[in-house]
């Protein structure tokens, strides 16, 4: 659940807590209901949430000390993304988790914490009280998997104080346009559904949102068609999935669009020292 992630954009994944509620379309066909189910770990839906281990609590500390090493390696800050199998704004979950999360996030200050919901109406009222203009290791996102869901979630987003903002347009199951929003995402994921009832993504979806950020200064990132199915080599020029799969290996289904990869990420600034830093 913690370290090395295959999630193309992030480095580690931690999940102070287990479990969630579905709430809109998008949720469907859940991931990480479909783990909870397999692993028996966690009960889905309205049950309680489960808290992890301190024994793995203590993963983004060891992170935050060797991230100098990590650093020069890689040329970029650890990105962490927090939770993959819960939501940090989740009203089912007890908020003194909550706190001691944003205490744990406070001490890796060489960590990018990316917190991603699907409830950015409940942020503001969850957010410690020194949040301020925003942690400086936090970036904020919001999951949106259509038009309909982002016009629902985006306001709320937009109107809290924070150093990076960004989208998952993911499961892409319809169009998406971030286009006359009077404050734009900073970044923005696409993704196709992956899984065997997978919701097919269309080409012209992510030709069109791509366009749209590079357009307008966001930086976009494509992190795959889901299944091959979806991937335009098959649904437009005809390839079988396997003559697909040898051209575009990368995530599930592909990632490549119009034989380019697309995966930009938002600047940040690597620190000098660790003055900072709480062992």
């Amino acid at each position: 659940m913690a370290h090395g992630s295959k999630i193309e954009w992030t480095d580690h994944t931690f999940n102070p807590w287990t479990g969630c509620t579905k709430v809109s379309p998008g949720c469907d066909h859940c991931y990480a209901e479909a783990w909870a189910k397999r692993s028996g770990l966690v009960q889905w839906g309205n049950h309680p949430r489960k808290r992890t281990t301190s024994d793995y609590w203590k993963s983004p500390r060891i992170w935050n000390r060797n991230s100098e090493h990590f650093e020069a390696v890689h040329g970029h800050r650890q990105r962490v993304f927090c939770a993959s199998l819960a939501d940090v704004f989740d009203n089912k979950v007890d908020s003194n988790w909550r706190s001691d999360l944003f205490e744990l996030i406070e001490s890796t200050p060489r960590l990018d914490w990316l917190l991603l919901t699907k409830r950015p109406s409940n942020i503001e009222e969850m957010l410690p009280s020194n949040w301020g203009d925003g942690y400086s290791n936090v970036w904020l996102g919001l999951t949106a998997e259509d038009q309909t869901a982002f016009d629902q979630r985006w306001n709320h987003l937009a109107n809290i104080p924070a150093v990076t903002r960004f989208v998952s347009y993911e499961p892409a199951i319809g169009r998406l346009s971030i286009n006359g929003v009077k404050l734009l995402p900073d970044w923005l994921i696409v993704g196709g559904e992956s899984g065997a009832r997978a919701r097919r993504a269309r080409p012209d979806w992510v030709r069109s949102i791509i366009s749209e950020c590079q357009r307008l200064g966001v930086k976009p990132f494509m992190k795959q068609w889901g299944t091959y199915s979806s991937n335009p080599l098959v649904s437009e020029l005809g390839f079988s999935e396997d003559e697909a799969r040898a051209i575009d290996g990368y995530g599930k289904g592909g990632s490549m669009v119009d034989g380019q990869i697309v995966r930009e990420f938002p600047k940040t600034t690597l620190l000098t020292n660790h003055a900072a830093e709480v062992a």
